[in-house]
């Protein structure tokens, strides 16, 4: 079994209760917890510009240029796009010794509004992209640091961004503790739904807030398959098709040759059909009622721009009844470098298992595949609906209370995702009552956020200067 499996996040399988919160306190004397403070970036530092120059080289080249605008447009956005960047910085920074599955680049806007299968709009983590099990600190410290990036971007002063940390920390550390005292079934069946959102609201929120709330999760309902097909799609000749918006969304007909594009066609037909025999057997026969009809190319996010990433129209009921489904590119997690490669030989897979074991409900279409391309390269798929149900918070629009509640969200979110997986006894009691891993934190993301404005200035530099290529870049 690979040092990264699973069941090796548990030190001791069926310990005691006891003889696991004994783990968690021993590694706290081994690796104080005020240690956690501190960042200094070390001497044999990696470029992080040659870590994204690298990342560039296996994407789709023609997209690279709208990666590196994006990135430069601000700190915030830069941030998005550097989860390997900072990997490669927590790499052989303090750590309990306790492993979690991680989601790999937990900032605060991979947290977010979803649908669960049985049609209840849950907060929950949204992307896995560089998931693999991991020390647990490494989550806490990319979501804190998040939330000083974005609390200076909207000129919160210190007092602010450090009340926001510690009480994401706290709210991390308080759930942590309660799940240390729950069943494992209570664990897995732990959520945070509308209902428990508005009941929170009511509590920490004003009028305003709540109605604000409101028409969020109004919203996120109304973004389905239906609204991306009216969003998407024109009719040509009688059909649906997906409509050009070069070079961000570009069907197929437009990216190749009749001869090529006919082969590509041929192997997403095979992709669809194939990933479906990774889903649930009801899943597969739901899917099989669905027909492909049209393919493009869509860029997306941040960091994955470049990565391969489609979009499949599929119609079900009388030639209606639409469906997208989006086909990411999954390649070697940013993490597998610093805690070792997956147990999964597909990349797809170690994504779609990584969700499923963090989120409290996946969508239903979740799936993988391995894909033969055009030019003879095998390449890894994880694929799921386009939208359902998505609502994504807008930081710039939040005052510091409701990036403080945002926060506790994210952090109780991330302690339930570890617990379903890491010893939640023992990361609790390494954590404890006191508040020490809450104060270091507030200090360490303050660090590391002026870490990232550096590397930030370092990327826009380099575009000004030749050195990378960039569409889109912010005037000074």
């Amino acid at each position: 079994m690979p040092k990264n499996a699973t069941t090796a996040m548990r030190a001791v399988p069926h310990a005691t209760p006891e003889e696991r919160a004994a783990l968690g306190k021993d590694a706290r004397r081994r690796s104080p917890r005020s240690g956690h403070a501190a960042y200094e970036p070390s001497p044999q530092r990696p470029d992080p510009l040659a870590i994204l120059e690298a990342q560039s080289a296996a994407r789709v080249q023609e997209l690279v240029p709208i990666r590196y605008g994006r990135m430069s447009e601000s700190p915030f956005r830069f941030y998005r796009g550097a989860a390997a960047i900072m990997a490669s910085d927590l790499a052989g920074s303090p750590e309990s010794g306790i492993k979690a599955q991680l989601c790999g680049d937990a900032h605060m806007l991979n947290f977010r509004l979803l649908a669960s299968p049985e049609r209840q709009l849950m907060f929950d983590i949204n992307d896995f992209d560089e998931t693999l099990p991991g020390p647990w600190e490494w989550d806490v410290k990319r979501l804190s640091a998040s939330l000083v990036i974005a609390g200076r971007a909207n000129g919160f002063d210190d007092a602010d961004r450090a009340r926001i940390v510690r009480s994401t920390v706290r709210t991390y550390r308080e759930a942590m503790i309660s799940f240390a005292h729950m069943g494992n079934l209570d664990v897995w069946y732990a959520k945070m739904n509308a209902d428990r959102l508005e009941a929170l609201a009511t509590d920490r929120l004003h009028k305003r807030g709540q109605k604000n709330l409101d028409r969020v999760l109004a919203k996120a309902r109304t973004r389905d398959s239906l609204q991306v097909f009216d969003k998407l799609t024109e009719t040509v000749d009688g059909r649906p098709t997906i409509a050009a918006d070069p070079p961000l969304l570009v069907p197929i007909g437009d990216l190749l040759p009749d001869v090529e594009r006919s082969a590509l066609e041929r192997q997403f037909r095979a992709l669809v059909e194939r990933y479906g025999r990774t889903l649930p057997s009801d899943r597969r026969a739901l899917l099989a009622d669905y027909r492909l009809v049209d393919v493009a190319r869509k860029v997306v996010g941040v960091g994955s721009v470049g990565t391969r990433c489609w979009i499949f129209l599929l119609l079900g009921r009388e030639g209606q009844d639409p469906l997208f489904l989006q086909a990411k590119e999954a390649d070697t997690s940013v993490l597998a470098a610093h805690v070792g490669a997956s147990e999964y030989r597909n990349q797809g897979e170690r994504v779609v298992s990584g969700q499923r074991l963090m989120q409290a409900a996946s969508d239903i279409f979740l799936g993988w595949e391995r894909v033969s391309g055009i030019d003879g390269k095998q390449r890894d798929f994880y694929v799921r609906q386009l939208r359902d149900w998505k609502g994504i918070a807008v930081p710039e629009r939040m005052r510091p209370k409701n990036m403080r509640m945002f926060g506790r969200l994210c952090g109780l979110t991330l302690a339930r995702a570890h617990a379903r997986s890491g010893d939640r006894i023992a990361i609790a009691a390494y954590l404890g009552k006191g508040d020490a891993f809450d104060r270091a934190l507030t200090t360490f993301a303050e660090a590391y956020a002026d870490q990232n404005e550096r590397d930030h200035r370092a990327l826009v530099d380099a575009v000004r200067a030749g050195r990378l290529p960039a569409e889109e870049l912010p005037t000074t």
